[in-house]
């Protein structure tokens, strides 16, 4: 059975509204019983994509708070808390024990509580004498926030800028990986499996994939383990494979333009844990709900605009079509005499019509939905040209130049000022050579446009780097190397190696084009210098040539460290689907990132750095 992410989360949600009891069929508790339900706001934004207020009520939780807010006390009732394992959080939990707002307490954190944290809250509600109520505390593992069936984030923001900050000592590099570790272990305890783990050597993909690798090797020697797989022969057909890599692997994907239905609506309107609020026609704001329960979302979300546009007005016929078929077949024969086989006739046409109308209502609020985000979009899309950027940033990553006219002309031309920051830096990342004079007149139109130019700089500064290296002899690059690892931290990957093959005819990503190389399990030079970890082997022979741990793998989870994004993921999904037999991917990342958000992390390294004009921020209004 394929790995869901969405399912597993889910179920192990359902058994923790449950109070950690079994479920039956239906998905409930046999017995029912009311409670309240205290969370934070990462917790929240967990819950937020699976479950809804009906499942809530299903599930007997009548209240549901933040626990940072003042509640009164509710005698005589359980009490359910889904936080994070915080100082502040424990501390929460030991005054509200003391208060007895409620009758009982299931504490559930959203990975594993540490020892000392675990200490302080039995002492405190001991001291206060209410150590009686705390009926049950678990580590439920379940930090990671589960957007699509094969969709995750881990919520950690701003992970780019904190591996690639300057000035980052190895501590606080250290606290990001092991919080990144913590983050993907949850993930992997929640989907049962120990997967082989693959990375490209070197920088945060490296230090991730061994971190995790020992901390999977120490559960699983460990009597109570959570993997449910069997022995440590288990071939690789049953086991995925991990792929691990690091932003800087390829960082023109979190800039580019999209012009595909659910990229825009993410990078243009700003969809987060699946919702988003525009424009309503009337002038209010309207708020969605994008997701597996949509099917126009599903089918479409990944047709270029034009294409989603043409298939709104075709179901929007449709649906007008079948509306007059019922009022027809409804309605009685016009002029007919009235006799008994007519009246039985038209009661049967009269109740498949009453049958029909939630069917027919459900989809012309679908309908309304989308013709209501695309009438949005359209307008963005008109005013800032966003199709023409989309198409000129992609021919750029193709044939790795642009006519310095046309590139002039357009960061003169329509667009916000981060438009035309994001086409300026595709600009640099795409051109094998840079044309110094080339690069002055881009420059000089960005400040023109009020654009603070920093991400431009640190995007200039890291790919001049990589050029020198690549020039350098043996002698000098070690010397260059050390320069750049404390000026750069972890960012001295190859930005723009191999940078015309990053979208070939086909749109095919860099990214999906390794991750099929690793999953294939074939002889590439591409993958070859790849680092394989098998956290059930003997250490010794962890990362040895064993001819399981290279595959072939039916199954596939893909983490970016650094921030993700829709374009990546819909890559990666459409390659999966059309691979014989088919494939199935988990595509996940420390976070999603508009390319707005992303360029703002750019923007900070870059003043960080003390690159760039600080004057204007760039701003993503127009």
């Amino acid at each position: 059975m394929a790995l869901n992410l969405r399912q597993k989360q889910t179920e192990c949600i359902i058994r923790m509204l449950n109070l950690n009891q079994p479920v039956n069929g239906t998905g409930t508790a046999n017995e029912e019983v009311y409670k309240i339900l205290i969370y934070d706001r990462y917790c929240q934004n967990i819950l937020s994509p699976l479950i809804h207020v009906k499942d809530l009520r299903k599930h007997g939780v009548t209240l549901y708070f933040l626990i940072d807010k003042y509640r009164k006390p509710v005698h005589d009732v359980p009490a359910v808390y889904f936080v994070q394992a915080s100082q502040q959080n424990v501390q929460r939990i030991i005054a509200d024990a003391s208060a007895s707002l409620y009758d009982s307490f299931h504490l559930n954190f959203s990975s594993s509580i540490p020892r000392t944290l675990l200490e302080d809250l039995a002492s405190g509600t001991l001291n206060s004498d209410s150590i009686q109520r705390i009926s049950k505390v678990c580590d439920q593992y379940l930090e990671f926030v589960t957007l699509e069936d094969n969709l995750f984030s881990l919520a950690q923001k701003n992970s780019y800028v904190q591996l690639n900050d300057p000035k980052a000592g190895d501590r606080e590099i250290e606290e990001i990986i092991e919080k990144i570790v913590a983050g993907l272990f949850c993930v992997l305890a929640t989907l049962g499996v120990v997967p082989i783990i693959r990375c490209p050597h070197g920088g945060p993909a490296e230090m991730v994939a061994s971190a995790l690798d020992q901390r999977l090797r120490d559960h699983l020697l460990s009597k109570n383990n959570m993997f449910s797989e069997g022995g440590n022969f288990v071939s690789s057909f049953q086991r995925p494979i991990l792929c691990i890599f690091d932003r800087n692997f390829e960082l023109s994907v979190g800039i580019q333009h999209d012009f595909r239905y659910c990229p825009l609506v993410h990078d243009v309107l700003g969809l987060k844990l699946n919702r988003l609020s525009v424009q309503g026609e009337t002038g209010g704001m309207k708020s969605f709900e994008l997701d597996s329960s949509d099917p126009f979302w599903v089918v479409n979300g990944w047709l270029e605009f034009p294409e989603v546009a043409v298939e709104i007005e075709t179901q929007l016929n449709k649906y007008k079509k079948d509306v007059d078929d019922v009022n027809r077949r409804t309605g009685g024969t016009n002029g007919a005499e009235f006799d008994g086989t007519d009246l039985i006739g038209n009661t049967k046409h009269l109740m498949n019509a009453v049958n029909s109308l939630p069917e027919l209502t459900e989809r012309k609020q679908v309908i309304d939905k989308h013709t209501n985000i695309a009438t949005v979009l359209l307008g963005e899309i008109k005013e800032r040209s966003l199709d023409s950027y989309a198409k000129k940033e992609n021919d750029m990553m193709v044939r790795g130049v642009i006519d310095r006219n046309e590139l002039l002309g357009t960061l003169k031309g329509k667009g916000s000022k981060m438009d035309k920051l994001r086409f300026a830096i595709i600009y640099l990342i795409s051109s094998e050579t840079i044309n110094q004079s080339e690069v002055e007149s881009v420059e000089a139109a960005l400040r023109e446009s009020e654009v603070d130019t920093s991400a431009f700089q640190y995007v200039k500064k890291i790919k001049s780097l990589n050029v020198s290296l690549a020039s350098a002899n043996s002698a000098s690059r070690s010397n260059i190397v050390d320069w750049a690892e404390k000026l750069y931290g972890q960012s001295i990957s190859a930005v723009t190696a191999g940078v015309k093959n990053l979208l070939a005819s086909d749109r095919q990503l860099a990214l999906t084009r390794t991750v099929e190389a690793l999953v294939e399990g074939k002889p590439n030079l591409e993958i070859d210098s790849y680092l394989v970890f098998d956290p059930r082997a003997p250490k010794s022979s962890s990362g040895g040539g064993s001819s399981h741990l290279k595959g072939p793998f039916k199954e596939a989870i893909v983490f970016m460290i650094g921030g993700g994004n829709y374009m990546e993921y819909g890559s990666l999904q459409a390659h999966a689907k059309c691979r014989q037999p088919v494939k199935h991917v988990i595509y996940g990342t420390t976070e999603i990132l508009t390319g707005v958000e992303f360029v703002e992390q750019l923007t900070l390294l870059g003043q960080k750095m003390g690159l760039g004009n600080t004057g204007a921020p760039p701003s993503s209004t127009h």
